[in-house]
């Protein structure tokens, strides 16, 4: 691997438990959207291994460049170069979508915009597409663990608009969208991987 390339430990990390998951939802020929699709190694992993699949990623635009630098450096026929989306724009520019993927994004974007992220989902998603989200979360408002405690106060130093997400409230969001929780998947590094369906 080119050291010019974007990497993330963490997602080298948890690829496989990650894929894992995935090839039990993201069954049939379709396309997935990407959101915040960071150093575009989930992009590039997920693609590799999900052939049948078209895979389109896409961050805000000031992580738009280092993306496209993976991606263009993979040259995979599935993996166009990604687009730049805000999930708080009123039109994401896409729509029929089989399959929507996200990591590490819920924690890091503001309250708001997790709203704005599933207020979009029954237009994106076809019937029966489905929703995976990677990522930290709460239960009944309590942490995990101690290291997701520490995580979320690191968060707020950093963006007091930021933090580990409470799961009922982010449930309840995906249901007002039309969204049916089907998994709730332990992952490592006191990660979950959520798996929603649209009926």
């Amino acid at each position: 691997m080119s050291t010019s390339l974007p990497f993330s430990q963490s997602c080298e990390n948890n690829k496989d438990p990650i894929l894992d998951v995935l090839i039990r939802h993201f069954t049939l020929a379709g396309n997935v959207l990407e959101i915040a699709g960071g150093t575009g190694q989930h992009a590039e992993y997920f693609a590799t291994h999900l052939p049948f699949l078209q895979w389109q990623s896409s961050d805000i635009p000031e992580n738009f460049a280092s993306l496209n630098l993976r991606i263009a450096a993979a040259d995979l026929i599935n993996l166009p170069l990604a687009i730049a989306l805000d999930v708080t724009q009123s039109d994401w520019g896409v729509e029929e979508i089989d399959y929507v993927f996200s990591a590490n994004s819920l924690h890091i974007m503001p309250a708001t915009a997790v709203v704005d992220f599933f207020s979009h989902m029954n237009d994106v998603l076809v019937p029966g597409g489905i929703l995976c989200v990677y990522g930290p979360f709460k239960y009944g408002g309590e942490f995990t663990t101690s290291s997701n405690a520490n995580f979320d106060v690191w968060l707020k130093n950093r963006n007091p608009l930021s933090g580990v997400r409470d799961f009922e409230a982010v449930n309840a969001l995906a249901k007002s969208a039309g969204l049916t929780l089907l998994e709730d998947n332990a992952m490592p590094a006191n990660n979950q991987l959520l798996v929603w369906q649209k009926l």
